[in-house]
């Protein structure tokens, strides 16, 4: 009962809360308001600290986005969790979780961002570690290590920013943006935004964080952590635009965009494909936030978090069902025994696919659009279009393994829809993964957008994203025999499956070499010559004096008389001289 009442509690005052910041993101909207709050913590003589906040609509409409799946991932987690005997912890984590993104949208100071970014990194670290197994704490630390590559960049950002006499960085944002110290803040800002947002070469400990309960991967790759990195960077969107920052950004984003696409088309684990097309999504914020379009990244960035937040709650209610198997191989004909699951995970599905009229549908076809419309150079054109057919190829292959044929496991199951408690979770987000990009298009662009465009192109992303459908069916479905029999697609899959090696790289590559060099720095030196010239040869001489010391004083009386006679025949000796 106690477990209930937490959650319910919590889930009502986030749900209270979320409407409220809503309604005051549409007022400051409309009425185009900015609001910097100084809070003056403590004075010492002359010298004050001070907590400064930045309210604006993005920054309300996100914590309202965050706080309402937020409530609904911990109402999810009442089911979810049951069986936990610490979800009292475990719901304890999710509110620090979601207060420290709080801090971190809300901060226009990069001390107090750091705050947040930082707490975000150590609870993340937390939840990844909940099932305490050998694979989670790998994860956690590949996860935590990863992460601290980008708190480093912002330490040094912070250093940085004491050229301008204050960290309040959107002061001087746009006056110094052409100042070498702003470019370096901007580009340590990028690499820190780069590790948030698992971007290439820090991609490794996305899908790892996989270890972590279902809940807090729907609440983690929808709206809170991995996001951090691409609203940050919409905050230093100034500094990216028309610079070999954004330029850099542009190849980076695109290029994982596309790495996670094929990726995905490879992997048969339910949770690492949907983290995998989380990452896809990641990329392309990234890429046209690069472009200069922070708006349009915004815009995604919330549409996006709505759709996969649901498709996680979908993957994690089959997975619950399922015994804790997470195979999609294991999974046919899901559709007969949880019609109302399977559903929820189509229309969420469709909704990254780009589905005309559902949520990602808005944002994905205004980005390809303005893509074709602007000054684009041949490659970055073929990653952003190529990735979103891999889109919907890796979506159609999902369905088809988990909704379409028989089931895998045994005859014996007990699949339904009878998780009452998770159902009521999934339709809230069913609800805005329909209607939410469309709402956050009529509120965000008062003014539509004109993109005059002939029809080929016009009609390239639905072509795109048909040959994409299909060509996902047809690998899941046809059996292409001498393909699928050849060994360079075994080589190439395991390179995909591994996503071009990049967590052999993170973890072997990054510890193998300096543990090598310490194996023999050790036996060289410390189990070597400085043991035998430093340690162990200062230990045998101070031994052996020691023991000519005992001796003499085993000794003493007769050395003092033999002294003694010394002395006696010294002094007559000098007498006699």
């Amino acid at each position: 009962m106690m477990n209930f009442s937490i959650c319910f509690v919590n889930f009502l005052i986030f749900m209270t809360f979320s409407i409220s910041f809503f309604i005051f993101s549409i007022y400051f909207l409309l009425n185009d308001l900015v609001y910097f709050i100084e809070w003056d913590l403590i004075m010492i003589q002359s010298s004050s600290i001070v907590m400064t906040f930045l309210f604006d609509w993005m920054s309300f409409m996100f914590m309202s986005f965050v706080l309402f799946i937020s409530a609904l991932v911990i109402f999810y987690s009442k089911e979810y969790m049951m069986e936990d005997v610490n979800i009292n912890r475990f719901i304890l984590l999710v509110v620090m979780f979601v207060l420290s993104m709080m801090m971190l949208i809300i901060s226009p100071n990069l001390i107090s961002i750091l705050l947040g970014w930082d707490g975000l990194g150590l609870v993340s670290y937390c939840l990844v570690i909940y099932f305490q197994n050998v694979k989670s704490y790998n994860a956690g630390m590949l996860t935590a290590l990863s992460n601290r590559i980008g708190d480093v960049a912002l330490l040094i950002a912070i250093a940085w920013m004491l050229n301008y006499g204050s960290w309040n960085y959107i002061f001087y944002i746009e006056m110094m943006k052409n100042d070498l110290s702003m470019f370096l803040i901007g580009m340590l800002a990028m690499i820190a935004a780069m590790t948030k947002s698992a971007q290439i070469p820090f991609s490794s400990w996305l899908p790892a964080a996989m270890a972590a309960p279902t809940p807090v991967s729907a609440l983690v790759h929808s709206s809170t952590l991995v996001t951090a990195g691409v609203y940050l960077l919409i905050r230093f969107n100034i500094l990216l635009v028309d610079s070999q920052l954004g330029t850099f950004l542009l190849l980076i984003g695109g290029l994982t965009m596309f790495m996670a696409g094929v990726a995905a088309n490879f992997e048969f684990d339910l949770k690492k494909i949907i983290a995998l097309s989380t990452l896809s999504q990641l990329g392309l914020m990234m890429s046209i936030l690069a472009m200069g379009f922070p708006k349009l990244a915004f815009f995604h960035l919330l549409t996006h978090a709505l759709f996969k937040a649901l498709l996680f709650m979908c993957a994690g209610a089959i997975i619950h069902n399922m015994k804790n198997s997470q195979d999609i191989r294991d999974m046919g004909g899901l559709v007969y025994f949880m019609p109302f699951t399977t559903s929820c995970l189509n229309v969420a599905n469709l909704a990254l696919c780009g589905m005309p009229f559902l949520a990602g549908f808005y944002s994905k076809d205004l980005i390809l659009e303005i893509v074709l419309l602007t000054n684009m150079n041949l490659f970055s054109f073929f990653l952003y279009f190529f990735s979103t057919g891999l889109t919907v190829c890796y979506s159609f292959r999902l369905s088809y393994y988990s909704l379409t044929g028989d089931m895998n496991q045994s005859s014996l199951n007990c699949l339904n829809d009878e998780s009452w408690t998770m159902s009521k979770s999934m339709t809230g987000l069913l609800l805005m993964a329909i209607i939410g990009g469309s709402m956050l298009n009529w509120l965000m662009f008062s003014s539509v957008y004109m993109i005059c465009l002939p029809s080929y192109l016009k009609f390239l992303t639905l072509f795109v994203c048909i040959v994409g459908g299909v060509s996902g069916y047809l690998i899941s479905n046809v059996n292409l025999y001498f393909f699928n029999k050849s060994l360079n697609y075994y080589l190439f899959s395991f390179m995909n499956m591994s996503m071009w090696f990049m967590p052999i790289l993170s973890t072997i590559g990054i510890i193998k070499y300096p543990l090598t060099l310490g194996f023999k720095s050790m036996k060289s030196f410390d189990h070597g010559w400085s043991e035998f010239l430093g340690g162990q040869n200062f230990y045998y001489f101070i031994k052996n004096f020691s023991i000519i010391n005992q001796f003499l004083q085993n000794n003493n009386l007769k050395i003092y008389l033999m002294m003694f006679v010394f002395w006696v025949f010294i002094l007559v000796a000098l007498m006699l001289s």
